[in-house]
């Protein structure tokens, strides 16, 4: 295209004559050429063009008029300037991808994103960050496995946002992970979680740009390979919702825990809530960001009721079928953070036991609606 403008323009100012100039029209090709092609390849076309006004000059009484020795000194001047502004634009863009490259897997590394199976369970995930550029925020989610042997399960949201807000969410998965299969209740699970939450705080919590409190509300499931029962500590989290043939069940607690952060204000033990999550059924676990997404009208996302109407059979179609009605909902403007992780029970008899990665990489990722 750049070549085929400077042969236009040449071959239309030699015809027109003297009385008219076009050669000023010439650096159009290489300003064109630097905003899609390389700093070479712009070097190049800036000295095709400085070739094509050399021609019309010769054609048109010398070198050595001044008007013809000034377009050439301009063009030249002007194709060095555009090369210098697209090497610095490629050098900006090589620096970006680099760092998001950089981001990405630390990012990658704190989420460590849960198996497409483990035990007896089918894992679908999501996370939906509402910062620019950003892969996680200030939601959690983890699995984990469990020695009697179980699976357990966490989600949650750290109050705040932004790199504090991660610190604060990489520091609570990462002592879930390490309790998850030291402890057999639940109750002490949770509690072991909060006290490592309490020691990571005043380490990793903005306390000077925000002095507010700091917590983070969850959701603990501890989920048995052998039989349908399930249980549920719940520290001040949306309720998961339990999908079973068509209808959506929301897991409230009967008496909910503080959340992690907190719960040295509240004296008392803690009251698990359980529930049966059948071969079939589908537990789905989220933060608030997804219940308070709003629309262009300022209406919040109905999950429930949506989740309700999708007939999906299995947790990667039913996370496809919200990821994308819960973007058309927004109109793929999120103002908050939101995580999803759906859990199903599959029948014992094809349930492979160990963690699997076989099915290769999940559908479910990290990313921010665009």
């Amino acid at each position: 295209m750049a070549l085929a403008l400077i042969v236009g323009i040449a071959v239309a100012d030699i015809g027109i004559g003297t009385s008219v100039h076009l050669g000023p029209l010439l650096v159009i090709a290489p300003t064109l050429t630097a905003s899609f092609a390389s700093p070479r390849l712009t070097a190049l076309v800036g000295a095709l063009a400085e070739i094509a006004l050399l021609i019309i000059a010769i054609l048109h009484g010398g070198l050595t008029t001044p008007n013809h020795v000034a377009q050439l000194i301009a063009l030249a001047v002007l194709s060095t300037l555009v090369v210098f502004v697209c090497y610095a634009r490629e050098r900006h863009a090589r620096e970006l991808r680099q760092l998001r490259t950089v981001a990405e897997t630390a990012q990658r590394v704190l989420l460590r994103p849960p198996p497409r199976r483990i035990g007896p369970l089918r894992v679908a995930w999501l996370y939906l960050a509402a910062e620019d550029d950003a892969q996680i925020g200030g939601d959690l989610l983890a699995v984990a496995r469990a020695d009697h042997p179980c699976t357990r399960v966490l989600i949650g949201d750290v109050r705040g946002h932004g790199l504090a807000a991660v610190d604060e969410a990489s520091a609570a998965m990462g002592a879930f992970r390490e309790c998850a299969h030291r402890y057999d209740s639940l109750p002490e699970l949770v509690t072991a979680v909060e006290e490592s939450v309490c020691r990571n705080q005043k380490e990793v919590a903005d306390i000077a740009h925000d002095a507010g409190e700091h917590f983070i509300t969850a959701v603990m499931i501890d989920l048995p390979d052998h039989g349908p029962q399930a249980e549920m500590l719940n520290c001040g989290h949306p309720p998961p919702l339990l999908i079973r043939g068509g209808r959506v069940t929301a897991l409230n607690p009967r008496r909910p825990a503080p959340p992690l952060g907190l719960r040295a204000l509240c004296v008392g033990s803690d009251h698990t809530d359980r529930f049966t999550l059948e071969p079939g059924d589908m537990l789905l676990l989220y933060t608030d960001g997804a219940i308070e997404a709003r629309s262009p009208t300022g209406s919040f996302y109905p999950l429930a009721e949506r989740a309700a109407s999708f007939h999906a059979s299995n947790p990667d179609a039913l996370l496809h079928e919200i990821h994308r009605d819960l973007l058309t909902h927004t109109g793929d403007q999120l103002t908050d953070d939101a995580a999803f992780l759906i859990i199903q029970r599959t029948p014992t008899r094809h349930t492979p036991h160990l963690v699997s990665h076989a099915d290769g990489a999940p559908p479910s990722q990290t990313r921010r609606p665009r």
